[in-house]
This record gives C-alpha cells, sequence and structure tokens, in this order.
C-alpha cells in the first residue's frame, strides 16, 4: 500500500479482499490498540499543528490532510483496512457540496481525504472539541444549532453564501443528508438541506456511495480487514423545476443504489 487512498491498478495490486475478513476477541484488541495510537498521535499532530495556524485556513487544511493521511496508514497497520477510492472528486480550486452516504468513522476520512478543501456541516457541540474542534472551524466548518430548527439553516444558506464570496472560496462542503450514521442496508429519509443549501447558491452536488460500514462498525468495533469503497459519482444540479422534494429523491436515489451495489460487491446480503 503506498497511498492513503487506494485507486485503479493499486487496489487490485494491495492483495486485500473486497469482503470483510472475520472478526473475533483479537479484533477488539487491535481496534483498542489503533485507538490508543491515533489518540496520542492527535495529540502530538494537533498541538504542533498550532504552529501552522498563521497561515489560516490553508495551514488548517494543511495540518488536517496529514492527521487524516496517519489515520488512515495506522487504520492499516493495526487492522488491514484500507480504502479504495472510486470516481473523480471535485478540483481542489472549485467549490462543491458533497452529499454522501455515512456509515462510520472510516468514510469521514477517507472522503475527507478525497476532498482536499474539505469542510463539513456539523453539530455545534462537535466545535467545541478541544483540538478537533479548533480544526474544524479553521478549515471552513459551519455549525449546525438544531434547537433553532428552520432558523438554522437559513444561518447554514448565509454562512455557504459568505464562504463562496470568501477569497479562497467555499472549498468542498460535506454534508450527511441522513443526518447520521446508518448501519448497512439502512436506508433512511434523506433531508432537505442539502437541496436547500444547493438551489440557493446554485454550487454543483457530488454523490458519494460507500460500503464502509461493513468494515468499521458504527459502534466502532469490532473492525474487520480488507478493502472498503468510497465512490464519487458525477455531479448534478437541479434541473429547471424541479422541487427541492424531487432533487432529494433522485440524489437519495443514486447514492442508495450504487451504496447498495457497493455492498452486493463486498457479500452484503440485506436481511
Amino acid at each position: 500500500m503506498t497511498g492513503p487512498l487506494l485507486t485503479g491498478p493499486e487496489a487490485e495490486a494491495a492483495r486485500l479482499s473486497p469482503k470483510p475478513g472475520r472478526t473475533g476477541p483479537f479484533s477488539y484488541v487491535r481496534a483498542i490498540s489503533y485507538y490508543i495510537h491515533v489518540g496520542l498521535a492527535t495529540l502530538v499532530i494537533g498541538l504542533w499543528g498550532m504552529t501552522q495556524m498563521r497561515h489560516g485556513r490553508k495551514g488548517a487544511n494543511r495540518v488536517a490532510t496529514i492527521w487524516i493521511r496517519y489515520m488512515l496508514r495506522a487504520a492499516y497497520w493495526h487492522m488491514g483496512v484500507a480504502v479504495e477510492l472510486r470516481g473523480t472528486p471535485p478540483a481542489r480550486g472549485t467549490d462543491a457540496l458533497i452529499a454522501a452516504k455515512h456509515q462510520s468513522f472510516l468514510d469521514i476520512l477517507a472522503i475527507a481525504y478525497a476532498a482536499g478543501r474539505r469542510s463539513f456541516v456539523m453539530k455545534r457541540e462537535v466545535m467545541r472539541v478541544p483540538i478537533m474542534g479548533w480544526y474544524a472551524r479553521e478549515v471552513g466548518s459551519i455549525p449546525i444549532d438544531r434547537k433553532k430548527g428552520r432558523d438554522a439553516m437559513g444561518q447554514i444558506v448565509t454562512s455557504v453564501r459568505e464562504r463562496i464570496d470568501a477569497p479562497d472560496g467555499l472549498g468542498h462542503l460535506i454534508v450527511y443528508p441522513e443526518g447520521t450514521r446508518t448501519r448497512p442496508g439502512e436506508h433512511r429519509p434523506y433531508k432537505h438541506g442539502i437541496a436547500t443549501i444547493h438551489m440557493e447558491t446554485g454550487v454543483p452536488v457530488w454523490p458519494v456511495a460507500v460500503n464502509c460500514g461493513l468494515f468499521w462498525p458504527k459502534k466502532g468495533m469490532p473492525i474487520a480487514s480488507g478493502r472498503a469503497v468510497i465512490e464519487f459519482l458525477p455531479p448534478i444540479q437541479a434541473e429547471p423545476g424541479e422541487t427541492r422534494e424531487a432533487f432529494v429523491a433522485r440524489l437519495r436515489d443514486l447514492i442508495e443504489t450504487r451504496s447498495d451495489a457497493l455492498m452486493a460487491e463486498a457479500g452484503f446480503k440485506p436481511a
């Protein structure tokens, strides 16, 4: 394995099974050792990265890239799990909305690494977490206060517009339309926020399908070895006269259909 994400022939040459390996008691030991390892690494990288804060968003993104790369490599070292990247992520110099299926911590890392100018729409509480919250704020992540209901979406749209007009632009804003992690085979309704942001700003939407939850479960343990997949699908935009509901339904069909196909490739059979 040469890079944090496997692409093309490298994915086949990695000799990692596309199906999750067996898990047992030792899988928990490996996972615990991983979490201890990356916890210490996060502290070291995070504190070192404070020296990069004078470079603003660019510096914060540089530190985030180093941290994510280390997290992905450590997952391979400890547990033998890696991620294959399929499709084409948005180019670095563009603004994009990334609407992704969310099954585990692994897909967060992989999608964030693929999107070089990443930021998130995330709960306000997460922005207050030491180190992680600092960097999330510095790379341009947008907090959401769910207690404010519809008013919260108005604030998000305003924040997105402000970032679009900023000298370094919006970057690649990652949104999880289901609003939470889901188990393999679970299909939740999509929230309309992604459609609202898109239609109010005109920023194109990149759908992303995943099967990471088969390898790295929602609860974080046990973690199976193998080659998980994230796939960037071609970007979409609202058609003339298309409603928010219709756009979300189209987006959901694209993501869920392809995610189901990726999980089937990995041997998953829904109950």
